[in-house]
């Protein structure tokens, strides 16, 4: 059986240790980019809150406390989901744009047989 080796001897010393490569840096969005998804997220959650309150108001005769504020809370979190799934896409998208690099997005694509 053989030995596995110590954390010690796992560990290399040189100047190529202190900088990780390029391609062990995930690239992330920017925090503007997180902060203005967030903000539409929020956005869409009182609209969706609005729409459902009213669409339940108006369709509901009597005592209809109850039912508009269940309209609100679908509505809310029908359209904060539906944004926030949009919102997550748009992030993953905006990391690979920065993970190509320019000379290969510039390069025309090849075309088909012709």
């Amino acid at each position: 059986m053989a030995d596995s080796p110590s954390p010690d001897d796992l560990h290399f010393e040189g100047p190529d240790d202190a900088i990780p490569p390029d391609d062990a840096i995930p690239p992330v969005p920017t925090r503007a980019a997180y902060l203005t998804s967030f903000a539409a997220v929020v956005l869409a959650g009182l609209f969706g809150a609005t729409i459902g309150y009213g669409i339940v108001d108006v369709s509901c005769t009597g005592d209809c406390g109850a039912a508009t504020a269940s309209g609100a809370v679908v509505g809310a979190m029908s359209a904060a989901i539906g944004v926030g799934v949009i919102a997550v896409l748009v992030l993953r998208a905006m990391a690979e744009w920065k993970r190509t690099p320019p000379d290969v997005r510039a390069r025309p694509r090849p075309r088909g047989p012709s």
